[in-house]
């Protein structure tokens, strides 16, 4: 059986920038953190995962399909969640921001409605549902976005510095939902080890390569030990 993520001596470049460089992964876990320092590629290869970013050397398959070959099948199996919900909350109110990450799938009335009302209820937003995005607090925010995320119901979900903006107490809302077994696989991309040491697998980049992957606590180690010297 195939992986789910599977890499063959990927790299990305970027402009002039090598972003990734001979990246080669078989990964079936169905939650794995990345880590590694700013810069280290972990960013580029959740965009890589997520179909957002085509490789420019070696073979990808995500949900055994091929980014670039079947991106559009691809980008409706996989929702994507950032640090800056704002970059993802685009419609007036908070139904309306949900509905509108149905649109694709070209729904009936009654059946978006019923998956709008339902997800609202799950991220606990129901009695913001005709609240104006904008006037949300950031926790709000990010839960809006997972919510536009989960309402398609994707089998990956990509998220990328989920918590970084956010309180303790919404952080641990944000990470229940994201690490909680509803039926999707989870890449997640953190600083917060606490949050890695809950994730089946983990995978440590560094300039642009991966350096460790395996159990968490050991590959965590890996990575402080790399940071103190």
């Amino acid at each position: 059986m195939t992986p789910a993520l599977q890499l063959d001596a990927v790299g990305v470049r970027l402009g002039e920038v090598d972003a990734l460089r001979d990246v080669s992964l078989a990964l079936d876990a169905r939650t794995v953190a990345v880590i590694g320092e700013n810069g280290s590629g972990k960013s580029t290869f959740a965009r890589l995962v997520a179909g957002l970013l085509p490789p420019t050397a070696g073979s990808a398959r995500v949900l055994g399909l091929d980014p670039v070959r079947d991106a559009a099948t691809l980008r409706r199996k996989v929702a994507v969640v950032f640090s800056n919900p704002d970059a993802q909350v685009v419609m007036p109110t908070v139904a309306e921001d949900v509905a509108f990450s149905l649109r694709p799938d070209r729904l009936g009335r009654d059946e978006q409605r019923r998956r709008v009302d339902e997800t609202l209820e799950r991220f606990g937003l129901e009695s913001l549902r005709d609240r104006p995005s904008y006037d949300l607090s950031g926790g709000q925010k990010q839960l809006l976005a997972l919510a536009g995320a989960f309402v398609r119901r994707p089998e990956l979900v990509v998220a990328d510095e989920p918590t970084t903006y956010l309180d303790a107490r919404n952080a641990r809302r944000v990470a229940e939902y994201l690490l909680e077994d509803a039926g999707h696989r989870l890449v997640l991309v953190t600083h917060d080890l606490a949050l890695v040491e809950r994730c089946e697998t983990a995978v440590l980049f560094a300039g642009g390569r991966v350096e460790a992957v395996g159990r968490p606590a050991e590959v965590i180690a890996e990575y402080e030990a790399a940071l103190a010297c």
